[in-house]
């Protein structure tokens, strides 16, 4: 049983930047791909960035391509969500999300979640 918690949400102005945390424990960390996903009040939750086992292959869905950037450190059982020039429709709840096997942006493909961390842009 993997457990996960994120860290690093808050209020932030339109074009800042926020650094989430997802922290691992209970299981064997680099055995995993890791996702972001985020739920937007009102909104259906969507995929956000996936990385694969080592790190070095990464996917991202078109909305926060180019001011997202997901990357992992297996050393520290830690995944990381660089959130750089935010605008307001990236506000979400922001999870974590771990899967066992080969996963893209389905979601029924990541077996543990977190709890989740608020994001909020204003504008």
């Amino acid at each position: 049983q993997v457990q996960l918690v994120e860290s690093g949400g808050g209020l932030v102005q339109a074009g800042g930047s926020l650094r989430l945390s997802c922290v691992a424990s209970g299981g064997t960390f680099r055995n995993y791909v890791m996702g972001w996903f985020r739920q937007a009040p009102g909104k259906d939750r969507e995929f956000v960035a996936r990385i694969s086992w080592g790190g070095g292959n990464t996917y991202y869905a078109d909305s926060v391509k180019g001011r997202f950037t997901i990357a992992r450190d297996n050393a520290k059982n830690t995944m990381y969500l660089q959130m750089d020039s935010l605008n307001s429709e990236d506000t979400a709840v922001y999870y974590c999300a771990a899967s066992v096997g080969l996963s893209g942006s389905n979601q029924a493909q990541y077996k543990y979640w977190g709890q989740g961390t608020q994001v909020t842009v204003s504008s």
